[in-house]
């Protein structure tokens, strides 16, 4: 018996990295599995050949697919236990005084709006039989300052502020929602920054910054989202739980020599 053995799951942003990762992990522990993505080569190749699993096409900000798309998927399924809404963009890097509203916009409308629009479409089916899990993806960025680009950042704190209030909206119905907060993973998205790195010959000192010294990989945070989404997460709710090899467990400092000198000496 798997952890997840006899639920009905939608992964969004299957098609590479994390939603890639936790829709296999899903379906190795049970789960029937919907894998969605903007990317249809993408999202296919996630699902090849493995059991319990399908693929779609579809716009997570669409709220007519996104309708669509979950009730098709309990008319066929008789249900659906379990929602990882994890799709989102970085938008890339601009300046501030480059940025537009469509910049922002763009962004908003995968990374939080996409989130919303699958609480909003999947939540009452969960209700009416009693039980549910949402999981969604934020990011350290919505923590603190200097992990992203402003809207992403801002995005990503929408995202833990919709997760808290949605928890309250959902109470006493037996559904749960809560958001994983990742680091810096290796994924798609996150791709340049690592392809540079090794360009220059500096890949050992990515992630370098946390108490851990590495970067995360995508199965790191499926492992989270497969807890929350799990009955073994069942008190869990209305939280947000960063993956980061600790990046966010301190504020920023700068080591003084004294105590650099006084570190050195310890360790001989």
């Amino acid at each position: 018996m798997g952890r997840l053995t006899g639920k009905r799951a939608i992964v969004t942003g299957a098609g590479s990295g994390i939603g890639r990762a936790a829709s296999r992990r899903f379906a190795e522990e049970g789960a029937t599995v919907l894998a969605v993505d903007l990317n249809a080569d993408g999202v296919a190749e996630t699902v090849e050949g493995r059991e319990r699993m399908s693929a779609e096409t579809g716009d997570v900000s669409d709220e007519a697919y996104v309708s669509g798309s979950v009730t098709n998927f309990v008319k066929q399924q008789g249900g659906i236990d379990i929602v990882f809404a994890n799709a989102g963009i970085s938008g890339g890097w601009m300046p501030l005084a480059d940025q537009t509203p469509d910049y922002w916009e763009n962004i908003l409308r995968v990374n939080l709006i996409g989130p919303f629009l699958y609480v909003k479409h999947a939540s009452p089916h969960m209700v009416a039989q009693g039980h549910g899990s949402i999981v969604c993806t934020a990011s350290v960025a919505g923590i603190r300052a200097n992990a992203g680009v402003h809207p992403y950042s801002a995005s990503k704190a929408g995202v833990i502020s919709l997760v808290q209030t949605v928890a309250y909206d959902l109470a006493g119905t037996g559904v749960r929602i809560n958001a994983v907060c990742p680091g810096l993973i290796e994924t798609g998205m996150t791709k340049p920054v690592f392809d540079m790195a090794r360009e220059r010959g500096s890949e050992d000192r990515i992630g370098q910054i946390n108490p851990m010294k590495r970067a995360g990989r995508p199965e790191e945070i499926a492992n989270m989202a497969l807890f929350l989404a799990s009955d073994e997460a069942s008190y869990v709710n209305g939280q947000a739980f960063p993956v980061d090899g600790g990046l966010s467990a301190s504020h920023p400092y700068a080591m003084g020599s004294g105590q650099q000198r006084a570190f050195k000496k310890a360790g001989e």
